[in-house]
C-alpha cells in the first residue's frame, strides 16, 4: 500500500461512518452546499469517483443509486477505487488533467480525498451533527487548494472565502477559506 492508498482509506472510512450516522429523517435536510441536501452530498461524492475513472478510460462498476441507498452507493464506488489504488498498475495510469500530466492515484489524492474530508463535514452538518477534521488533512488540503489559484473559486468548486469569527480555531478558519459558514 502507498501513502495515497492509506490516506484515501482513512478518509473514506470517516466519510462512510458519517454516511452511516445520518438519521433516516435527515437525508432531505439542507447541507452547507447551496441547493444540496444530505443525499445530494453523497451523490456528488459518488459521481466524483466516476469522473476520475473516466479520466483514465475506466468506468465505475454498476452500483446502487445514491438516491435509493446512499450508504450502498458510496460503499460500492469506494471499494472499486480503493482496489485500484492498492494495485500499482491501475493506480499509476497517467492522463493529461486540468493541472497537467498526472496519475489516477495522484488525482484521487488531490481531489477525491479532499472531497471526502470537506463533504464529510457538509454531510455531518446536514445530519445535525459535527465532525472534527484532522489537522494534517486541514494542512494538506489548504496547501493543495492554494495551489489551484483562481480555479478554486470557479463555479462548482468552492464559494467565496468567508471571514472567520475572531478567535476562530484552525478548522473554522479552514472551512471559511473554503467558503463554508461553520
Amino acid at each position: 500500500m502507498t501513502e495515497i492508498s492509506d490516506r484515501y482509506r482513512r478518509n473514506a472510512d470517516a466519510f462512510a461512518a458519517t454516511v452511516a450516522a445520518v438519521p433516516p429523517d435527515r437525508w432531505g435536510a439542507p447541507s452547507p452546499c447551496e441547493e444540496w441536501d444530505a443525499r445530494a452530498v453523497v451523490a456528488h461524492v459518488v459521481a466524483g469517483h466516476g469522473i476520475f475513472e473516466g479520466m483514465v478510460d475506466r468506468e465505475l462498476a454498476p452500483h446502487p443509486s445514491a438516491d435509493d441507498d446512499p450508504a450502498a452507493a458510496f460503499a460500492a464506488v469506494r471499494a472499486q477505487v480503493q482496489a485500484e489504488l492498492d494495485d500499482p498498475e491501475l493506480a499509476d495510469v497517467e492522463f493529461d488533467g486540468f493541472f497537467g500530466r498526472t496519475s489516477f492515484a495522484q488525482a484521487v489524492d488531490r481531489f477525491m480525498s479532499a472531497d471526502l474530508v470537506v463533504h464529510r463535514w457538509d454531510l455531518a452538518r446536514a445530519a445535525g451533527s459535527d465532525v472534527e477534521i484532522p489537522a494534517d488533512e486541514i494542512a494538506r488540503i489548504l496547501s493543495e487548494s492554494e495551489s489551484w489559484g483562481d480555479a478554486m473559486r470557479s463555479p462548482g468548486t468552492f464559494g467565496p472565502e468567508v471571514e472567520p469569527p475572531a478567535g476562530a480555531d484552525e478548522q473554522t478558519r479552514f472551512l471559511c477559506f473554503l467558503g463554508r459558514r461553520p
